[in-house]
């Protein structure tokens, strides 16, 4: 299926969920909502409304349907307003006119003064502004006993509301039937405003490499709209939709990491296979309050085996060499000179039933802690994509505080007549620890892709067509070098 999303939109709620709101949530700021809506039919067309939508709808989604497919009409018409009353509106409908204003003033009676709207200040979508902590784009002006000022002289009396304001986002409809007919049709429909990640928390015993892992469904809902008694679907994967540049979204979240799944899922959340991606169901109905973030807990594993790994990519390549092409790079003494010190921490587990693990896991952030006591320390965090079952995660934490590394070139010769080149390598590695540790040395042959290692101090092991790996064992104190020799020619 091209479009998987719309097999869950159109899925329909089931009987039992007939009376509260359903949503399938994805991790791209977006959801299908699923809601009831009764329907009064009068033979001919029949004027409905619906004040439940949120404030993000996507109206050219919208579907109105009989699940059962019993009862036969059409929509001939739909709109969907979003510009409930508001201060701001209201001064706009009465630009141009006098009303009054009440002055509240410390120690003095209120009073009334008379003020002519010359401008209300008001955009449509302010709300949104004032969501995404923006200023208004334009401020009132108001003339009072023939003066103007940018600012309202006090609280604004309107009149009464006209007949085509509204107070809530609301969808209608003309409906056309042949026959009066009663029924609960189902609305579906896409929004914005609503994401969810995976987050998970992972600790480390004081001493050794099993870990405990705790997995939460984080779901944020920035809708406009509070769902009561929801049934909560989440839909992990990389979901094709397109979104036109204006919509982006300033509060979507960026997808992060994931983290530890359980043997057996814990009973609050369910996984199955979902066309090409993963659907999580969350057992209990669950209110969604519109602002709020909510966590469930949906993974809980412990004694995972892991490895910590030392990592020594000593490379740091300097903006001004960007863009360089194969020749530059070739023929420039200065590329590759640069010294990173800093040596990385990296964790590493497989994904799987061996591990307690082996269940897809989705993106999100993992944080990682170490027991010290009775209590637990930070000790880093980072990000991953969405991890298949027996995929391995390695994971970066930080930087090493007692393991430096050295990194400098000790001999570069380039014979452009001859097509080749000669250069040549220093590592030092230095372990301040108490403990011997092994630091995997990651070199990359960055001048042409023929490349011969014509000496070197330690065996190394090819990891790609341009580079390789030594890997260097260190007693506690101690420093060892690594050197190599390598020739190109293109």
């Amino acid at each position: 299926m091209k479009f998987p999303f719309v097999a869950a939109w159109l899925a329909g709620v089931s009987p039992a969920f007939a009376a509260d709101p359903a949503l399938t949530v994805y991790n791209q700021n977006f959801a299908v909502v699923r809601e009831v809506v009764p329907l009064d039919l009068q033979a001919g067309v029949t004027q409905v409304k619906f004040t439940g939508a949120t404030e993000r709808v996507e109206a050219s989604s919208v579907i109105l349907r009989d699940p059962a497919g019993k009862v036969p009409f059409s929509v001939l018409e739909q709109n969907y307003r979003n510009d409930p009353v508001s201060e701001g509106l209201l001064l706009s409908l009465n630009e141009g006119k006098t009303i009054g204003f009440l002055v509240h003033e410390l120690n003095k009676p209120d009073r009334t003064v008379q003020g002519k709207i010359i401008r209300s200040g008001y955009q449509p979508g302010m709300q949104r502004l004032y969501q995404m902590g923006l200023p208004p784009l334009s401020q009132p002006i108001i003339e009072v006993e023939g003066l103007l000022r940018f600012s309202l002289p006090g609280q604004p009396l309107f009149p009464a509301l006209g007949g085509d304001t509204i107070l809530k986002p609301t969808l209608s409809w003309q409906i056309a039937s042949e026959r009066p007919a009663k029924l609960d049709a189902e609305l579906s429909y896409i929004t914005k405003g609503l994401s969810w990640l995976a987050d998970y928390n992972i600790v480390a015993p004081e001493k050794g490499d099993l870990l405990d892992l705790v997995g939460w469904v984080t779901i944020e809902n920035k809708s406009g709209k509070t769902f009561t008694n929801a049934h909560l679907k989440l839909i992990a994967g990389d979901v094709r939709k397109e979104q036109d540049e204006e919509e982006l979204d300033a509060d979507a979240r960026i997808p992060g990491t994931a983290g530890a799944p359980l043997a057996a899922p814990a009973p609050n959340v369910t996984e199955k296979t979902f066309d090409e991606y993963h659907l999580y169901n969350l057992a209990r109905p669950s209110t969604l309050h519109d602002r709020e973030t909510k966590q469930v807990e949906f993974i809980r594993a412990a004694q995972v085996p892991s490895q910590r790994l030392y990592i020594y990519d000593g490379l740091r390549s300097s903006p001004q060499y960007r863009g360089y092409g194969a020749e530059q790079l070739r023929e420039d003494p200065g590329y590759g000179t640069d010294s990173n010190p800093k040596v990385w921490v990296m964790r590493e587990f497989k994904n799987s039933e061996a591990n307690h693990l082996g269940m897809p896991l989705p993106a999100g952030r993992v944080r990682f802690y170490r027991q010290d006591g009775e209590s637990v320390e930070f000790t880093g965090e980072n990000k991953i994509d969405h991890t298949a079952k027996d995929e391995t995660l390695r994971i970066y934490t930080g930087d090493a505080f007692d393991i430096v590394g050295e990194r400098k070139r000790t001999n570069f010769q380039v014979d452009n007549a001859n097509h080749m080149a000669d250069e040549s390598f220093e590592i030092k590695l230095r372990n301040h620890k108490r403990e011997p540790v092994e630091v995997r040395v990651v070199e990359h042959l960055y001048r042409w892709v023929n490349w011969v290692i014509k000496k070197r101090s330690a065996p190394f092991t090819k990891t790609d067509s341009q580079a390789m790996e030594f890997r260097v064992t260190l007693k506690p104190d101690e420093e060892r070098v690594v050197t190599y020799d390598v020739h190109y020619s293109w």
